[in-house]
């Protein structure tokens, strides 16, 4: 199993099921050093599935004093790349460690 840190529409059921086909199980975490900002969605099937035009984003701002709260979810290795296929092209995917120490893949800005 992976772990996989969303805050955002991933956190949505729909999102989860038209995407993973199942509901995640996770516990919430803490990022610390991002903030959060907002992007503008192109992708109509993103959009569909969100049924959301502005995401949420993340960038570094390697302030200790910056958080972003969100779920660490349990996912199958296979899932990280249907997950890939729902972020949009702005998104990359990136190994970090959390507040609770435990490491996972969370999508930043690119």
């Amino acid at each position: 199993m992976e772990s996989l840190f969303s805050y955002g529409t991933l956190q949505y059921r729909k999102v989860q099921i038209e995407t993973f086909g199942r509901i995640l199980n996770g516990t919430n975490d803490i990022l610390i050093g991002y903030k959060l900002k907002e992007l503008k969605i192109k992708n109509q099937d993103v959009i569909n599935t969100s049924g959301e035009e502005n995401h949420p984003i993340i960038y570094k701002t390697e302030n200790k004093s910056d958080f972003i709260k969100g779920i660490l979810f349990k996912v199958y290795k296979e899932e990280i790349i249907l997950s890939d296929k729902y972020e949009a092209c702005n998104y990359k995917r990136i190994n970090l460690k959390f507040q609770s120490g435990k490491s996972g893949w969370v999508y930043v800005e690119k």
